[in-house]
């Protein structure tokens, strides 16, 4: 029988890598969506699409009768603006008010999804220097750790209806079509590449097309439940990431960025860029998940074309 499969905040980088992901496999796909065109390319496909006003379920709960499991990718792309504390509240409200919707929408269908999946970031650990980080390990103070540790607490209380509850705390995707890896394109194409900070930091990098199994190895597992971290086993510091990848595009990597630099260009966020997470994935390699891409090099020259 096919799956049926309902997502949130599907517009974005991963969200849209998804829907060509399960467009190829036997999944009955439904988008919540609050552009009313959506993506032209996926227009076309057997889709169906719903008006998504998150602070109003509403319009669009009856969606969720039926379907086996929700995806929820909601939130606003902390990158789109510099942060100040309007867009801060934005980034809060988008992530935690939009899942309260959500878990409420599910707790009054009569028939409920069996699974909700919700993203969620390394970022909930926060700077944590050598520290290795699993799942368990406590949660980090800073804002974006708590906009982490509430979104996920928000889309636990599914858990109350029997549904099982999984957040996937995202490392850095690497991605030709957006993410940290096209930010970092530009100075490398100028020549002017280089570490952030000192370079020191662990760099949780993942391919986008292993995070992409790992949503389809926790749809057939049922086993497997909980926050669940999504990197690579092999992630490295980020003075050997930027050193990889100048290699790879054959630009020099001499360049550092200062830390009172980047927070100069950047602001607040610059501490999250440069922030140390030495993440642990054990729990997915102990639950069966074979890792594609775990070689940086081979990683990097496959999403560029080299």
């Amino acid at each position: 029988m096919r799956k049926k499969i309902i997502i949130t905040g599907a517009s974005g980088l991963i969200g849209k890598k998804l829907l060509d992901h399960f467009c190829t496999s036997d999944f009955e796909i439904t988008v919540l969506t609050r552009k009313p065109r959506f993506d032209t390319n996926f227009m076309d496909r057997s889709i169906k699409f719903f008006q998504w006003n998150c602070e109003n379920n509403e319009e669009w709960k009856d969606a969720l009768e039926g379907q086996d499991v929700v995806i929820n990718l909601a939130g606003a792309n902390l990158v789109s603006k510099r942060w100040n504390d309007k867009f801060k509240k934005l980034i809060y409200k988008s992530r935690i008010n939009c899942t309260k919707q959500l878990v409420d929408a599910i707790g009054q269908c009569n028939n409920k999804p069996e699974t909700l999946i919700t993203a969620s970031a390394v970022g909930i650990y926060g700077e944590r220097g050598e520290e290795i980080l699993a799942e368990s390990s406590e949660p980090g103070t800073d804002f974006l750790a708590k906009v982490c540790y509430d979104w996920e607490s928000e889309a636990k209380k599914v858990q109350a209806y029997n549904v099982r509850f999984v957040a996937l705390r995202i490392g850095l995707v690497l991605s030709a079509d957006g993410g940290v890896l096209k930010n970092s394109l530009l100075p490398f194409k100028l020549f002017i590449g280089g570490k952030l900070g000192n370079g020191k930091q662990f760099f949780p990098w993942i391919h986008i097309d292993d995070l992409l199994s790992i949503v389809s190895y926790t749809i057939d597992n049922p086993a497997l439940n909980g926050p669940i971290n999504c990197a690579s086993p092999r992630i490295v510091r980020e003075q050997e990431f930027a050193k990889t990848l100048g290699q790879v595009l054959k630009r020099p990597a001499i360049f550092p960025v200062p830390r009172f630099l980047l927070r100069i260009v950047v602001g607040p966020i610059a501490e999250s860029i440069i922030s140390s997470q030495n993440i642990s994935v054990e729990k997915l390699i102990k639950a069966g998940f074979e890792f594609k891409f775990t070689n940086l090099p081979l990683a990097l020259k496959q999403i560029l074309g080299k």
